[in-house]
This record gives structure tokens, C-alpha cells and sequence, in this order.
């Protein structure tokens, strides 16, 4: 087996900044979002709202309004070379940001996203879209990415089976994401969330969303507003000027693997919402694993997190259920399987990660995931699941033997022969029943 790898010794310091600052704003419910945003404004009129209406974008066509406190500043239609999200995001929403800032210096901006669009795409936006010659965090700061929950709509939306595309909603022909997806990617890409308003079955209820989104976004600040009568000052203390965006910080995916925190293991109940974390050095059987699948999800309103199977030991195996349907992808090779010498190439979070768990047989390969529900039954699921990993005796047969299973997985999981561990965020490769 190889050895542990090194980890990471430089490190990194913050200077201090003068841009302006961008706080993005998304949420699927878009009357709840908006009032977040009105109240934002109410609070700073010199605040600027840019906002992109969607409801044509198929046809090649945006609208695009800029608005004040004091009233609406542009209202524009822009046609698009293509109509998707990221032509959207390369052509106006970050031209129209790096405008603003040249032309208001002084003025911060919020961005509310429409409601089919994740916030971790504008993030790869930023990152990897130029605006004449030059990234747009040049020009902008960005503060913070705030996800606003309807509290009356957020279960339905949460375990809704119907996809875009059936709703009429998708941001593209070939888009055919779940709603549940959409949402659940909402709220974990988040560094900030508030849920707004109230259940409409009661107090108990609204409560239970709060744990439920706290289960889900641990990493994230928390904020309940009634909807009703909002201090908008004190909303504004809370959602802006933060620093609360890191935009070293991984993808919910990659998280378990570089390190941060993937889940709270909390078995017991709180409202009926029940978060527990399942952590194994051993792998799993293929065939076992695949007939407990409908088991282990059955109660659970999202899981998530990465495992290694025995009959394909080199692969990282992504996993993440919302929505009543479970996704299955690779994230790449674990470190163990690769040549030392490719090592370098890994993130540094990666490696230290890997380095601070090195185990002398396992290497860094083990089985990390986080399933939240209502009133599920940890004790039962952590059964499951165990049984699913390698007997002691099966370990004893070695990998060659593993390699040999019956594997109802094989083929699911194309790995590049050059791809490191934790680069890959394909989810697609295997939807199970």
C-alpha cells in the first residue's frame, strides 16, 4: 500500500477590501425571495436589485430590471445567442454587474437569481467567465449567497417527485432536473439561509423547517423572519457586509472528501427530524449495497456523502438522494490507487484531508453518508448498512477476489485514467430503482 500523502504547508492571508459588495439572493419561491429583497432595499435606497426574468429564455430572451429604492432604474429586453442559464450568466447577468460597478462605484448590488437557477452556477460564473479580458471579483466583492425558504411551501418542494421539465419550468431544452434537486442544491451551496413566514400548519411545523434546513446546512448562518412585520435593519445586519462567501469551499459533493463537515450526526428526534451520519473504513458489497437501496432511502428526505464498492476499489462513488430518486456517480480516484508522483496534482484540502485518516490497509478509501428524514429510525438504517459492508471473512479473500463479485453497478461509473480523486461531480452515471 502507499503512503500517507503530505499535507499542505504554505499558507494564505486576506488583504483588505474596498470593492463593492454582491450579495446573491435565490430561492425557488420567488414572492419570498423578492420580499427579502424589497426589504433589503427599504433599508439602503441607494442599494441596486438587478433581477433576470426567465419566462422566454428558451426562445433566446431575457428581461433584465434594475431597481433602487426608489424605483425601478432599467427595464430592459436582452436576446441571447443561445437560451440557457450560463449564456444568461456570461452574456448579461456579469456584464450588467461589471457595468454597475464602473458606473456606481459607491452603491453595493444584490443579484436575486430566478428560481430555476442554483447559486453554485453563478459561482462558476464568477470563477471562470471573463468580462473584458478580467474576472468579475476584480470589479465586486462577493459578500455572501443567501437562499430564502418559503416556510408554508419548503416540505412539498423537498419531497416533490416532478421534474422542470413537467412543470414547464426548465431553464432549458435539455433540462431536466428534479425540483427537489434544485432545492436541496439551493440550500447547501448557501453560506447564508432564512426561512420566511410561517407553516400553514402551525408553529410546531415552521419549527420543524427550521431544524430541518439546519440538519441539512449545518455550515450555513440561520435566520427565521414571519413575513408579516420584518425589521428590515436588523435583516440587513444579518444578510449583508457578512463575509460569509468562501469560495475555496468545496461543492456539497466534495465536501466529506477535502475534509469539512459533511452532516450532523443528531439519531434523535428534534420536531421529527431525525439527521445521522454513517462513517466505515470497510467496502461495501455491490450486490447488498444495491438491494438495500430502497430501504435505506425510505424515510429520508436528503442524502448525500461518497463510498467505495469492493468490486471497484480505484473509484470514488458519489451518492445523493432528494426527490425520491437516488443519484450515483464517480468523484474520481482515491488517492490510494493513484501514483505518488500524481499526488502534487491533488488539492491541497484533498490531501490533508487524506493524510489526517490515512489508514495502513485502507489508504484514504472509506464510506462516508449523511441521511436526514422525518421520525426516521437511525439505529435500524446504521443496521442496514452495515450488513451491506464485507464480512471479515470476505476481507480475508483479498481484492482480486472483490474485483470477481457480481456487481449490478459495473459500467456505472466511467473513471478517467488521469482524473484525481475529488474532481469529478458526475452524479449521473447511475440512477438505481
Amino acid at each position: 500500500m502507499s503512503s500517507s500523502p503530505q499535507a499542505p504547508t504554505h499558507t494564505v492571508t486576506a488583504d483588505a477590501d474596498t470593492r463593492p459588495s454582491l450579495t446573491v439572493l435565490s430561492g425557488f419561491w420567488p414572492a419570498a425571495t423578492f420580499a427579502v429583497a424589497r426589504t433589503l432595499l427599504a433599508a439602503d435606497p441607494s442599494l441596486l436589485l438587478v433581477r433576470h426574468d426567465l419566462t422566454r429564455i428558451r426562445q433566446g430572451v431575457v428581461r433584465r430590471v434594475v431597481r433602487s429604492g426608489a424605483g425601478i432604474v432599467e427595464d430592459e429586453r436582452v436576446e441571447l445567442r443561445h437560451g440557457c442559464v450560463s449564456c444568461t450568466l456570461r452574456e448579461d447577468v456579469l456584464p450588467t454587474l461589471a457595468r454597475l460597478a464602473h458606473t456606481d462605484p459607491g452603491q453595493d448590488l444584490v443579484l436575486m437569481l430566478p428560481e430555476v437557477v442554483e447559486p453554485e452556477a453563478v459561482a462558476a460564473a464568477c470563477a471562470h467567465c471573463l468580462v473584458d479580458g478580467a474576472p468579475i471579483t476584480d470589479l465586486i466583492r462577493i459578500d455572501s449567497y443567501v437562499t430564502v425558504l418559503d416556510a408554508e411551501h419548503l416540505l412539498d418542494g423537498l419531497a416533490s417527485t416532478e421534474d422542470l421539465t413537467t412543470l414547464g419550468i426548465q431553464a432549458a431544452e435539455d433540462d431536466h432536473r428534479a425540483l427537489a434537486d434544485v432545492v436541496v442544491r439551493q440550500i447547501e451551496y448557501a453560506d447564508t439561509l432564512v426561512l420566511w413566514g410561517q407553516s400553514r400548519d402551525g408553529a410546531f411545523d415552521t419549527s420543524r423547517m427550521a431544524v430541518l434546513l439546519q440538519r441539512m446546512a449545518p455550515w450555513a448562518a440561520h435566520f427565521r423572519v414571519d413575513g408579516d412585520l420584518v425589521d428590515a435593519d436588523a435583516l440587513t445586519r444579518q444578510l449583508r457586509h457578512t463575509h460569509r462567501h468562501r469560495p475555496e469551499t468545496p461543492g456539497v459533493l466534495a465536501r466529506g472528501l477535502q475534509g469539512y463537515t459533511l452532516g450532523m450526526h443528531e439519531p434523535e428526534a428534534d420536531c421529527g427530524v431525525v439527521s445521522a451520519v454513517f462513517r466505515a473504513r470497510r467496502p461495501f458489497h455491490p450486490q447488498r449495497l444495491h438491494d438495500a437501496l430502497e430501504d435505506v432511502n425510505a424515510e429520508m428526505i436528503r442524502s448525500r456523502g461518497h463510498l467505495w464498492l469492493a468490486s471497484q476499489p480505484d473509484i470514488v462513488v458519489a451518492w445523493e438522494f432528494a426527490g425520491g430518486g437516488l443519484a450515483m456517480g464517480c468523484l474520481g480516484h482515491w488517492l490510494v490507487s493513484l501514483p505518488e508522483d500524481r499526488w502534487e496534482h491533488v488539492e491541497d484540502q484533498r490531501r490533508l484531508a487524506a493524510a489526517l485518516e490515512w489508514d495502513p490497509y485502507y489508504g484514504d478509501r472509506h464510506q462516508h453518508l449523511v441521511f436526514i428524514g422525518l421520525d426516521g429510525d437511525s439505529v435500524a438504517l446504521h443496521r442496514t448498512l452495515a450488513n451491506c459492508l464485507l464480512t471479515d471473512a470476505e476481507l480475508a479473500d483479498g481484492e482480486k477476489t472483490w474485483r470477481a463479485y457480481p456487481d449490478p453497478f459495473a459500467g456505472c461509473f466511467p473513471l478517467h485514467p488521469e482524473e484525481p480523486a475529488g474532481t469529478g461531480t458526475d452524479t449521473e452515471g447511475a440512477r438505481p430503482a
